[in-house]
Protein backbone atom coordinates (compact mmCIF):
# COMPACT_ATOMS: atom_id res chain seq x y z
CA UNK A 1 0.00 0.00 0.00
CA UNK A 2 1.16 3.49 -0.69
CA UNK A 3 2.43 5.46 2.02
CA UNK A 4 0.08 7.94 3.53
CA UNK A 5 0.33 10.93 5.10
CA UNK A 6 -3.07 12.91 6.44
CA UNK A 7 -2.99 16.15 8.67
CA UNK A 8 -4.68 18.46 10.69
CA UNK A 9 -3.77 22.19 9.97
CA UNK A 10 -6.48 24.55 12.51
CA UNK A 11 -6.51 28.43 12.98
CA UNK A 12 -5.57 28.85 16.31
CA UNK A 13 -7.35 31.87 16.88
CA UNK A 14 -9.45 30.33 20.07
CA UNK A 15 -9.57 27.51 21.96
CA UNK A 16 -10.79 24.42 20.03
CA UNK A 17 -14.11 23.00 20.16
CA UNK A 18 -16.05 20.00 19.02
CA UNK A 19 -15.89 20.76 15.58
CA UNK A 20 -12.18 20.91 15.51
CA UNK A 21 -11.85 17.80 17.46
CA UNK A 22 -14.11 15.77 15.31
CA UNK A 23 -12.22 17.00 12.07
CA UNK A 24 -8.59 15.78 14.01
CA UNK A 25 -10.36 12.47 15.17
CA UNK A 26 -11.48 11.99 11.44
CA UNK A 27 -8.14 12.37 10.08
CA UNK A 28 -6.27 10.68 12.41
CA UNK A 29 -8.22 7.62 11.81
CA UNK A 30 -8.28 7.85 8.27
CA UNK A 31 -5.00 7.92 7.76
CA UNK A 32 -3.31 5.73 11.39
CA UNK A 33 -6.06 2.81 9.69
CA UNK A 34 -3.87 2.69 6.28
CA UNK A 35 -1.05 2.70 8.30
CA UNK A 36 -0.20 6.12 7.60
CA UNK A 37 1.25 9.30 9.24
CA UNK A 38 -0.51 12.34 10.33
CA UNK A 39 1.22 16.26 10.52
CA UNK A 40 -0.24 18.70 12.60
CA UNK A 41 0.25 22.55 10.96
CA UNK A 42 -0.37 25.24 12.77
CA UNK A 43 -2.13 27.60 10.22
CA UNK A 44 -1.55 31.21 12.04
CA UNK A 45 -0.97 33.27 8.56
CA UNK A 46 -3.23 36.12 10.50
CA UNK A 47 -0.84 36.36 13.40
CA UNK A 48 -3.04 39.19 14.26
CA UNK A 49 -5.59 36.87 15.37
CA UNK A 50 -3.59 33.95 16.12
CA UNK A 51 -1.39 34.53 19.12
CA UNK A 52 1.07 32.19 20.03
CA UNK A 53 -0.51 30.53 23.39
CA UNK A 54 -3.66 29.42 21.29
CA UNK A 55 -1.52 27.01 19.46
CA UNK A 56 0.82 26.06 22.48
CA UNK A 57 -3.25 25.40 24.34
CA UNK A 58 -4.20 23.15 20.82
CA UNK A 59 -1.33 20.84 21.20
CA UNK A 60 -1.87 20.43 24.72
CA UNK A 61 -5.34 19.13 24.02
CA UNK A 62 -4.85 17.30 21.48
CA UNK A 63 -2.05 15.46 23.79
CA UNK A 64 -4.69 15.05 26.31
CA UNK A 65 -7.55 13.44 23.81
CA UNK A 66 -4.88 11.45 22.84
CA UNK A 67 -4.34 12.48 18.93
CA UNK A 68 -0.56 12.59 18.60
CA UNK A 69 0.91 13.24 15.44
CA UNK A 70 4.59 12.14 13.65
CA UNK A 71 5.75 15.72 12.27
CA UNK A 72 4.53 19.34 13.91
CA UNK A 73 5.66 22.24 15.63
CA UNK A 74 6.99 20.82 19.19
CA UNK A 75 7.59 17.28 17.62
CA UNK A 76 9.48 18.43 14.34
CA UNK A 77 10.29 16.89 11.25
CA UNK A 78 12.09 16.98 8.19
CA UNK A 79 9.64 19.15 6.39
CA UNK A 80 8.93 22.09 8.63
CA UNK A 81 8.15 24.60 9.70
CA UNK A 82 4.69 23.73 10.38
CA UNK A 83 4.04 27.26 11.54
CA UNK A 84 2.69 28.91 8.52
CA UNK A 85 3.58 32.44 9.72
CA UNK A 86 7.07 30.86 8.99
CA UNK A 87 7.05 29.77 5.37
CA UNK A 88 5.92 33.02 3.69
CA UNK A 89 9.06 32.50 1.65
CA UNK A 90 7.79 29.34 -0.50
CA UNK A 91 4.64 31.12 -0.40
CA UNK A 92 6.65 34.31 -2.12
CA UNK A 93 8.41 31.50 -4.69
CA UNK A 94 4.96 30.01 -5.73
CA UNK A 95 3.64 33.58 -6.26
CA UNK A 96 6.72 34.44 -8.21
CA UNK A 97 5.99 31.21 -10.30
CA UNK A 98 2.08 31.96 -11.22
CA UNK A 99 3.67 35.36 -12.01
CA UNK A 100 5.88 34.19 -14.68
CA UNK A 101 3.06 32.77 -16.16
CA UNK A 102 1.62 35.81 -17.07
CA UNK A 103 -1.62 34.68 -14.27
CA UNK A 104 -1.19 37.15 -12.08
CA UNK A 105 -2.67 41.03 -11.76
CA UNK A 106 -3.08 43.73 -8.88
CA UNK A 107 -6.39 44.47 -7.77
CA UNK A 108 -6.91 47.54 -5.81
CA UNK A 109 -10.70 47.20 -5.12
CA UNK A 110 -11.36 47.46 -1.66
CA UNK A 111 -13.59 45.46 0.68
CA UNK A 112 -17.01 47.96 0.64
CA UNK A 113 -16.75 48.27 -2.78
CA UNK A 114 -16.67 44.57 -3.64
CA UNK A 115 -19.86 44.17 -1.15
CA UNK A 116 -21.04 47.12 -2.66
CA UNK A 117 -21.05 45.32 -6.40
CA UNK A 118 -24.10 44.09 -8.54
CA UNK A 119 -21.30 40.75 -8.45
CA UNK A 120 -23.78 37.39 -7.90
CA UNK A 121 -22.51 35.81 -4.99
CA UNK A 122 -21.47 32.08 -4.19
CA UNK A 123 -24.09 30.23 -1.99
CA UNK A 124 -21.34 30.69 0.61
CA UNK A 125 -22.47 33.86 0.59
CA UNK A 126 -18.86 35.17 -0.80
CA UNK A 127 -18.75 37.56 -3.51
CA UNK A 128 -17.66 36.25 -7.09
CA UNK A 129 -15.29 38.62 -8.59
CA UNK A 130 -16.22 40.77 -11.49
CA UNK A 131 -13.38 41.61 -12.47
CA UNK A 132 -13.01 45.06 -12.54
CA UNK A 133 -9.20 45.64 -11.96
CA UNK A 134 -8.63 42.13 -14.81
CA UNK A 135 -7.67 44.36 -17.58
CA UNK A 136 -6.40 47.60 -15.94
CA UNK A 137 -3.67 48.83 -18.45
CA UNK A 138 0.09 49.73 -16.96
CA UNK A 139 -0.46 53.70 -17.00
CA UNK A 140 -3.91 52.71 -14.86
CA UNK A 141 -2.24 50.18 -12.40
CA UNK A 142 0.47 52.71 -12.09
CA UNK A 143 -1.82 55.97 -10.90
CA UNK A 144 -3.96 53.39 -8.40
CA UNK A 145 -0.57 52.45 -7.09
CA UNK A 146 0.05 56.13 -5.97
CA UNK A 147 -2.95 55.90 -3.49
CA UNK A 148 -3.36 52.42 -2.64
CA UNK A 149 -1.45 48.75 -2.44
CA UNK A 150 -2.81 46.47 -4.29
CA UNK A 151 -3.85 42.54 -3.82
CA UNK A 152 -3.17 39.76 -6.13
CA UNK A 153 -5.30 38.08 -7.81
CA UNK A 154 -5.06 34.72 -9.92
CA UNK A 155 -6.57 34.57 -13.63
CA UNK A 156 -8.71 31.84 -13.92
CA UNK A 157 -10.11 30.33 -17.13
CA UNK A 158 -13.50 29.11 -18.27
CA UNK A 159 -12.92 25.70 -17.50
CA UNK A 160 -14.64 23.30 -14.97
CA UNK A 161 -12.46 21.83 -12.20
CA UNK A 162 -13.87 19.73 -9.93
CA UNK A 163 -12.80 16.57 -7.06
CA UNK A 164 -13.86 13.07 -6.59
CA UNK A 165 -14.76 13.21 -2.90
CA UNK A 166 -13.83 10.53 -1.32
CA UNK A 167 -16.93 10.85 1.09
CA UNK A 168 -19.18 13.64 -0.60
CA UNK A 169 -18.76 12.23 -3.46
CA UNK A 170 -18.36 14.77 -7.23
CA UNK A 171 -17.90 18.85 -6.91
CA UNK A 172 -17.42 20.42 -10.04
CA UNK A 173 -17.16 24.12 -10.99
CA UNK A 174 -16.85 26.44 -13.68
CA UNK A 175 -14.02 28.80 -12.02
CA UNK A 176 -14.79 31.69 -14.49
CA UNK A 177 -18.43 31.99 -13.46
CA UNK A 178 -18.76 30.08 -9.91
CA UNK A 179 -15.45 31.27 -8.70
CA UNK A 180 -14.17 34.27 -9.80
CA UNK A 181 -10.45 35.50 -9.82
CA UNK A 182 -9.43 34.53 -6.37
CA UNK A 183 -6.73 35.98 -3.87
CA UNK A 184 -3.18 35.23 -4.02
CA UNK A 185 -1.79 38.14 -1.25
CA UNK A 186 -3.71 40.42 0.27
CA UNK A 187 -3.42 44.26 0.17
CA UNK A 188 -1.70 44.15 3.28
CA UNK A 189 0.92 41.89 1.95
CA UNK A 190 -0.38 38.27 3.91
CA UNK A 191 -0.98 35.21 1.77
CA UNK A 192 -4.14 34.28 0.91
CA UNK A 193 -5.15 30.66 2.88
CA UNK A 194 -6.10 29.06 -1.04
CA UNK A 195 -2.12 29.13 -1.48
CA UNK A 196 -0.64 28.58 1.24
CA UNK A 197 -2.82 25.58 2.04
CA UNK A 198 -1.67 24.33 -1.24
CA UNK A 199 1.83 24.51 -1.07
CA UNK A 200 2.30 23.68 2.47
CA UNK A 201 0.02 20.20 1.83
CA UNK A 202 2.43 19.91 -1.49
CA UNK A 203 5.83 20.88 0.39
CA UNK A 204 4.70 18.47 3.68
CA UNK A 205 3.64 15.36 1.42
CA UNK A 206 0.41 15.31 2.26
CA UNK A 207 -1.50 12.69 0.74
CA UNK A 208 -5.37 13.07 1.86
CA UNK A 209 -6.84 15.89 3.38
CA UNK A 210 -10.49 15.63 5.47
CA UNK A 211 -11.75 19.03 6.42
CA UNK A 212 -15.43 20.35 6.58
CA UNK A 213 -17.84 20.14 3.96
CA UNK A 214 -17.96 24.72 4.11
CA UNK A 215 -14.14 23.85 2.69
CA UNK A 216 -15.73 21.61 -0.20
CA UNK A 217 -16.56 24.36 -2.57
CA UNK A 218 -12.62 25.88 -1.92
CA UNK A 219 -11.62 22.79 -3.46
CA UNK A 220 -11.49 23.33 -7.50
CA UNK A 221 -9.68 26.46 -6.54
CA UNK A 222 -7.10 24.79 -5.27
CA UNK A 223 -6.82 21.84 -7.44
CA UNK A 224 -6.00 24.36 -10.49
CA UNK A 225 -3.58 26.21 -7.91
CA UNK A 226 -2.19 22.14 -8.08
CA UNK A 227 -1.68 21.90 -11.51
CA UNK A 228 -0.34 25.23 -12.14
CA UNK A 229 2.48 25.19 -9.68
CA UNK A 230 3.20 21.58 -11.22
CA UNK A 231 2.51 19.70 -8.04
CA UNK A 232 0.32 16.47 -7.03
CA UNK A 233 -2.72 16.94 -5.42
CA UNK A 234 -4.10 14.80 -2.18
CA UNK A 235 -7.00 12.68 -1.92
CA UNK A 236 -10.16 14.84 -0.38
CA UNK A 237 -12.14 13.71 2.55
CA UNK A 238 -14.80 16.38 3.53
CA UNK A 239 -17.41 15.76 6.60
CA UNK A 240 -20.36 17.17 7.40
CA UNK A 241 -20.41 20.30 9.90
CA UNK A 242 -21.09 19.68 13.47
CA UNK A 243 -23.66 22.23 14.66
CA UNK A 244 -25.16 23.52 17.87
CA UNK A 245 -28.76 22.17 19.13
CA UNK A 246 -30.48 25.22 17.49
CA UNK A 247 -28.31 24.34 14.36
CA UNK A 248 -25.73 26.99 13.97
CA UNK A 249 -22.25 26.26 13.16
CA UNK A 250 -20.29 25.94 16.14
CA UNK A 251 -17.40 28.43 16.65
CA UNK A 252 -14.63 29.32 18.77
CA UNK A 253 -17.33 31.40 20.63
CA UNK A 254 -19.36 28.84 21.61
CA UNK A 255 -18.15 28.43 25.04
CA UNK A 256 -20.49 25.08 26.14
CA UNK A 257 -19.08 23.16 22.85
CA UNK A 258 -15.56 24.50 23.80
CA UNK A 259 -13.06 21.73 25.53
CA UNK A 260 -11.81 24.10 28.28
CA UNK A 261 -15.65 23.62 29.32
CA UNK A 262 -15.38 19.78 29.01
CA UNK A 263 -11.91 18.91 30.17
CA UNK A 264 -12.97 20.27 34.24
CA UNK A 265 -16.16 17.76 33.91
CA UNK A 266 -15.44 15.03 31.51
CA UNK A 267 -12.92 12.28 30.36
CA UNK A 268 -10.95 12.38 26.72
CA UNK A 269 -12.33 9.31 26.48
CA UNK A 270 -15.92 10.41 26.63
CA UNK A 271 -15.50 13.01 24.34
CA UNK A 272 -14.02 11.06 21.57
CA UNK A 273 -16.64 8.51 22.00
CA UNK A 274 -19.78 10.82 22.10
CA UNK A 275 -18.06 12.33 18.87
CA UNK A 276 -17.55 9.13 17.36
CA UNK A 277 -21.09 7.86 17.99
CA UNK A 278 -22.79 11.29 16.69
CA UNK A 279 -20.24 10.20 13.48
CA UNK A 280 -22.10 7.32 13.28
CA UNK A 281 -19.34 5.20 13.21
CA UNK A 282 -19.23 4.00 17.57
CA UNK A 283 -21.79 1.82 18.04
CA UNK A 284 -23.09 3.56 21.21
CA UNK A 285 -22.15 6.45 22.94
CA UNK A 286 -19.73 4.60 25.09
CA UNK A 287 -15.84 6.64 26.00
CA UNK A 288 -13.17 4.52 23.30
CA UNK A 289 -9.63 6.04 23.48
CA UNK A 290 -8.71 6.96 19.77
CA UNK A 291 -7.13 3.20 19.29
CA UNK A 292 -10.38 1.76 19.51
CA UNK A 293 -12.29 3.82 17.49
CA UNK A 294 -10.02 2.78 14.94
CA UNK A 295 -11.81 -1.03 14.67
CA UNK A 296 -15.39 0.37 14.09
CA UNK A 297 -14.15 3.52 11.59
CA UNK A 298 -15.68 3.43 8.26
CA UNK A 299 -16.10 6.52 5.82
CA UNK A 300 -19.51 4.75 4.92
CA UNK A 301 -20.74 4.98 8.36
CA UNK A 302 -20.45 8.30 8.53
CA UNK A 303 -23.29 10.30 7.55
CA UNK A 304 -23.06 13.03 4.33
CA UNK A 305 -25.65 15.81 5.76
CA UNK A 306 -24.86 18.32 9.20
CA UNK A 307 -24.67 16.82 12.50
CA UNK A 308 -26.53 18.24 15.29
CA UNK A 309 -25.18 18.04 18.82
CA UNK A 310 -28.49 16.68 20.92
CA UNK A 311 -29.18 19.80 23.85
CA UNK A 312 -27.45 17.50 26.86
CA UNK A 313 -24.13 15.98 25.40
CA UNK A 314 -22.56 14.97 28.61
Amino acid sequence: MESVTGRFAPSPSGRIHLGNILCCLLAWLSARQKGGRVVLRIEDLDTARCPRRYADQMEKDLRWLGLFWDEGPTVGGARGPYVQSRRTALYRSALEKLEGQGLVYPCFCTRSELHASSAPHREDGQTIYGGACRNLTAAEIAQKAKTRSPALRLRVPEETWGVADGHLGSYREVLSRECGDFLLRRSDGMFAYQLAVVVDDAAMGVTEVVRGADLLASTPRQLYLYHLLGLTPPAFYHFPLLLSPSGRRLSKRDADAGLDALRDKVAPEEVLGKLAYLAGFNPSAEPKAPQALLLDFDWEKVPKTDIRLPEKLF
